[in-house]
Order: structure tokens, then C-alpha cells, then sequence
């Protein structure tokens, strides 16, 4: 899903694509090799990749490209999942936050197709969960619940930023590859049920199935004993998060999301659990188990519809709606206290390459690049040069100011057309551009954000100033004009986007 993100924030819906097919064999190769990753992202990014190369095949806007890039993406989430309508909360939680009801349409269509032909090939419900409902005086355990996964999310998050930062260091992609694969390897072997997605874990504990979460383990002999059950769980918890983290970070393919699932499904089940062991409680595990799954998603992905729609369609257990309800809204709001951004779009948000809809001014600034807005056609003049050497170019130049630069093409000053018109013939003779140079009021350099560029137009009151490359020498001048006209362009290709 880092992948989806980043197309759809940062290259305006221009999905490559090579894409439609990449994404699914590379990620089925890593989770069929054992990596602890989903496919549903590459899922995902795949159909998003069709939307994308459809409209701009067609010739379509970027407003229309967009929606074809979200109805591909809603109809990944349908069709992987068999739930029509978490694709659809999908799309509108987590690319059109700001939709309106035409955009619906297509979006329902897309799914509800996707849902339709996933069925021709595949007929089964992902999980089966078996209850009579929820009681009221589990209600406390459900908000202990989302305590817990809340917390986790946290930790998940810093856990991730880790990992990623441990992996970059390594320059070698074999060397990152052989170093993950022996981590992975290791942790497979203690705790057999990283292997994977993890999602056959989930049918056996939602089936009753409580030991299986040591089977094929070295310590399974002692399955029999609850409270080592309970501690082997809370660890494969943490080494579930770690495994995912690490295959991804080795440059493995995949996606959080079935590792999300898993996750808040077997947190789900240590709470349950220890309080009917404990006696303290008779609480129903399989519900805890999917409220813990729904927690978890909202959670991690910032996405607390999507988490109830999806658990409650590929479950059956829209019985369940409250407590699905409660954890998943409660383990948003605490990951959020923590993260203002969910773990896909943090790294972009950090680049200042995220749109936000919070603060649309500081995020169309942030979308902009100063590169793409330096005017180059400036007459450059020379430290040394005569003035009545240039006289002729500086007339004829339709520019009422002139950069000067040293022989190795620092710049040193600005000289004015006003300045020149007032020297008088006899001094031209002898005079020098260095003679008529002023400092600039203020430059800036070609890796500036744009805000702090206007920051310093506004502080020095300046309409215009140079722009330098990080050795100091010149490229040319950056106007409020051209950053206010990119601006309106950049602000209205949204505003339409929305409407």
C-alpha cells in the first residue's frame, strides 16, 4: 500500500503499468516463500493501476483519472475480500475523504463487478464466525480491548520506522535480502505461525482451535497448559509485527493489511481468553477475536469504517456491529493521539509530499517544486565586465534587472536598468558592472520548500529573487507570480477533483 499512496499523493494518479501485473507475482513469490506479508495491497496498487493506465489512455482528466484510480482500488478490496461494501468505505476513507454523490456511483458500480466476477473463481466465505450476539457486561472488556490495540498501533508505528531505517543502511539489496531472509527464517522456526499471511491461524481460533497457535512449534507438547498458550500468543503477537516488518524492509512485496488482521485477531484472543481462564469472565472468544481484527486496521491504517464494513462482511457477524464500533473507534482516536498520519502516509507527510485535506495551503505549497518554477532567460552579467561592453544586450533585454556572477558562476549582486540609464556616456568608458552591483535582498537555494521561499519574498517585501544551486551558483530568478499561478493551478485541479 506504500506504493498505492505515494501514486496516488505524490504522481497525481499516474500509476506505471507495469504495475497491473508486477505487483501480484512479486508479492505472491514473498508470501509464497513465507513472507510474512498479505496480498491484498498488492491487490490493491494492481486494480488502482488499471483505473490509472484506462483513463490516461482515454485521455480523461486527472479529476477522472482519479476516480478510475479509486474504483480499481475499491474493487481490489471487493473482490479479494468478497465485500463489496468495505471496497467502497475503502475508497471514500482513504482517497475520497471529501467525496460527493456522483462520485458514488461509479465507485458502487466498480465494486459490486468486482464482487460479481471474484465469485465466478472463488465462492467461499474468508472466515466463519459462529455467535449468539454480545452482552452487556463484556462491553468493559471491549474497551480494554481497544486499549490494548491502540497501544500496540503505537508501538507498531515507532516498530516500523525502526526496522526501514535498520534495512536502509544496508546499500547491498543482496546482502538486505540474505540478512532478512535469515531473520525471517529464525523467527519461522520458533513461532511457525509467521509463515505467510497468517489468516489460517485466525479460521483455526474462530473454530475453536485454541492450541493451534503452538502447532508444528518446538514447544507444542505443551499446548495443553493455558497459560503458556496465552504467553506464546503475546509473543507471536510482537514477532508477527517484526516478521512483517522485516520481510517489507528486506524488499519483500506485500501489505499490512492481512498482518493487521491477524494481529488484532490474536490480541483478540489473549484478552478473551485470559479472563475466562482467569474465571473472571465467560466471555465469547470468536467475537473478541474479530472485534480485535477490526481494532486493529482501524487503527494501524487510520481507516476505522473500513475496519468495521470489512470484518463485519467477510465475518457474517454484523451482529456485532456495536462492539466492532466501539474498539475500532477507540483504537483510532488513541494511534491518532500518537500519529497524526497512519503508517502508509507518514512517510510521505515527512517529505512534505502529502496532500492533506486539513490544510490544503501548506499541502499545494508542498506539491510544488522550486525547480520547475526558475525563469532562466535573465541577461547574466559579468563581475568584470564594462559596462559600456554591454550596453547594447542590456537595452535590448526585456528584464529591468541583471544577476552577476563571478568566472566560475557564483553569484555576487544584482544590477538595475535604472542604475545604467543614469550613468552618463563618458562613464561607461571606464565603468564596471561591479561598479553598479547591489546585494540581493535575499536568495534562495533550488532545494527550498516553496513556503519558506515566500517566506522570505514576504519578510524582505521582494517580488523576485535569485535562485542558487548548492555550490552558490546561479540559475535564475523565482517570481511570486509564477508561485502563485502554479498554486491556482495546482488548488483548482483539486477543487475539480472534489466537485
Amino acid at each position: 500500500m506504500n506504493a498505492f499512496t505515494l501514486y496516488y499523493f505524490q504522481k497525481s494518479s499516474k500509476v506505471e503499468p507495469h504495475n497491473i501485473y508486477s505487483q501480484i507475482i512479486t508479492a505472491a513469490l514473498t508470501v509464497g516463500f513465507g513472507g510474512s506479508t498479505g496480498l491484498e495491497a498488492p491487490i490493491v496498487t494492481s486494480g488502482s493501476g488499471i483505473g490509472s493506465v484506462v483513463g490516461r489512455f482515454l485521455g480523461l482528466s486527472y479529476r477522472e483519472t482519479t476516480m478510475l484510480l479509486a474504483c480499481g482500488a475499491a474493487a481490489g478490496i471487493s473482490a479479494a475480500f468478497n465485500s463489496p461494501i468495505a471496497g467502497i468505505v475503502f475508497a471514500i476513507e482513504i482517497l475520497l475523504p471529501e467525496f460527493t454523490i456522483p462520485a458514488f456511483i461509479p465507485l458502487l458500480l466498480a465494486s459490486a463487478t468486482a464482487a460479481v466476477v471474484a465469485r465466478f473463481f472463488f465462492n467461499e466465505q474468508l472466515f466463519f464466525l459462529v455467535t449468539e450476539g454480545w452482552k452487556m457486561n463484556a462491553l468493559v472488556y471491549y474497551v480494554l480491548l481497544a486499549v490494548l490495540i491502540g497501544l500496540f498501533s503505537i508501538y507498531f508505528t515507532k516498530a516500523n520506522s525502526l526496522i526501514k531505517s535498520f534495512f536502509y543502511k544496508i546499500n547491498h539489496p543482496y546482502k538486505r535480502v540474505v540478512i532478512g531472509g535469515l531473520m525471517l527464517g529464525l523467527m519461522v522456526f520458533l513461532f511457525p505461525t509467521l509463515y505467510g499471511e497468517g489468516y489460517i491461524t485466525i479460521k483455526n481460533l474462530l473454530g475453536g482451535n485454541y492450541t493451534n497457535v503452538m502447532t508444528n512449534s518446538i514447544f507444542a507438547e505443551y499446548s495443553s497448559l493455558p497459560w503458556l498458550v496465552i504467553l506464546f500468543t503475546v509473543i507471536t503477537v510482537f514477532a508477527k509485527s517484526c516478521a512483517t516488518l522485516i520481510t517489507l524492509g528486506a524488499g519483500g512485496n506485500g501489505g499490512i493489511f492481512a498482518p493487521s488482521l491477524v494481529i488484532g485477531g490474536l490480541i483478540g484472543f489473549v484478552v478473551a481468553f485470559s479472563a475466562n481462564t482467569l474465571g473472571i469472565a465467560n466471555l465469547n472468544v470468536a467475537n473478541f477475536i474479530v472485534a480485535g481484527m477490526a481494532a486493529s486496521l482501524s487503527a494501524i491504517m487510520h481507516a476505522p469504517l473500513t475496519g468495521i464494513f470489512l470484518i463485519a462482511e467477510i465475518t457474517g457477524g454484523y451482529v456485532l456491529m456495536v462492539p466492532l464500533m466501539i474498539t475500532s473507534a477507540l483504537s483510532y482516536l488513541i494511534n491518532r493521539s500518537a500519529n497524526k498520519y497512519s503508517i502508509y502516509t507518514k512517510p510521505l507527510a515527512e517529505k512534505g509530499e502529502l496532500l492533506s485535506h486539513e490544510d490544503k495551503d501548506t499541502t499545494v505549497l508542498n506539491m510544488m517544486k522550486l525547480r520547475y518554477l526558475v525563469e532562466r532567460d535573465y541577461l547574466v552579467l559579468g563581475e568584470d565586465d564594462l559596462v559600456s561592453a554591454r550596453m547594447q544586450e542590456i537595452l535590448h533585454s526585456k528584464r529591468n534587472l541583471f544577476p552577476v556572477v563571478s568566472s566560475d558562476r557564483s553569484f555576487k549582486g544584482l544590477v538595475f536598468v535604472e542604475d545604467v540609464l543614469k550613468t552618463n556616456r563618458a562613464e561607461e568608458d571606464n565603468l564596471s558592472v561591479n561598479d553598479l552591483m547591489q546585494a540581493a535582498p535575499a536568495i534562495v537555494v533550488i532545494t527550498d520548500p516553496l513556503k519558506k521561499v515566500l517566506g522570505k519574498m514576504e519578510k524582505e517585501n521582494a517580488w523576485l529573487l535569485p535562485v542558487l544551486d548548492e555550490s552558490g551558483a546561479y540559475l535564475g530568478f523565482v517570481s511570486k507570480t509564477a508561485i502563485f499561478n502554479k498554486y491556482r493551478a495546482l488548488l483548482s485541479r483539486q477543487a475539480d477533483y472534489m466537485e
